[in-house]
């Protein structure tokens, strides 16, 4: 999944950024309100995590542009401004949920998965598709079936993840490059049939399958 950081504070964003990273997200990097709504609104991201005190424009004014703007994007505020009439403001602005600072990263992360799974009306629990579980904490996958257990790469994790959370759909390359990898990520299409590939010989070919000229479909079989 891919996720939004927007934080001026440079050693808070560093630490964010390697415990998302870690966590298994994507993630891209605004300092300030102007280069963070553009990205916002050029940009397919599945999550946002939101500072309000941003220079060149606040977060409450990037948020409130972005829901104008019919971007439907989940947003956090993370932010020191915890006082209620606050937090008030910025559910009114189109928030999804509000964490103040200090914060555990532990609740971020929880409160995103949480974010994530209402945005697709999963119930609470592993990510159970295509005789597959995923946990998203260990960022392993076990096959039903056998009750074997494979470890992922960040890749691997990130591309089974977006596949499992949208069973049913044809996903065009554009669309999982665009989910699956940060701004500085290699796009090439070559590398992500390479990773797809690779999910198919932990899992079997039907895991994923090819439909020519659409894209690829979570546990359909080949056509």
């Amino acid at each position: 999944m891919r996720l939004l950081l927007v934080e001026d504070d440079a050693l808070l964003s560093g630490r964010l950024h390697g415990d998302l990273e870690q966590a298994g997200f994507a993630v891209d990097v605004a300092a300030n309100g102007v280069d963070a709504e553009f990205m916002g609104e050029s940009e397919p991201y599945d999550v946002v995590v939101l500072d309000l005190g941003l220079p060149g424009r606040s977060g409450l004014d990037v948020l409130r542009h972005w829901r104008a703007a019919g971007n439907p994007v989940p947003v956090l505020i993370l932010t020191a401004r915890d006082a209620w009439h606050e937090k008030v403001d910025g559910f009114k602005a189109g928030a999804d949920d509000y964490l103040g600072k200090p914060f555990h990263v532990a609740e971020l992360l929880a409160r995103l998965q949480a974010l994530l799974r209402r945005g697709i009306a999963r119930p609470h629990g592993p990510l159970r598709i295509a005789g597959l579980e995923l946990d998203e904490d260990a960022q392993t996958a076990r096959v039903l079936a056998t009750d074997e257990t494979f470890e992922l790469t960040g890749t691997e994790f990130r591309l089974l993840r977006y596949f499992m959370r949208h069973p049913g759909r044809v996903l065009s390359k554009a669309r999982l490059t665009e989910h699956v990898y940060d701004f500085d990520a290699e796009r090439d299409s070559n590398v992500l049939e390479v990773y797809i590939n690779r999910l198919r010989r932990k899992f079997g070919r039907e895991l994923i399958a090819t439909r020519r000229g659409q894209g690829y479909i979570l546990g359909a079989g080949d056509a």
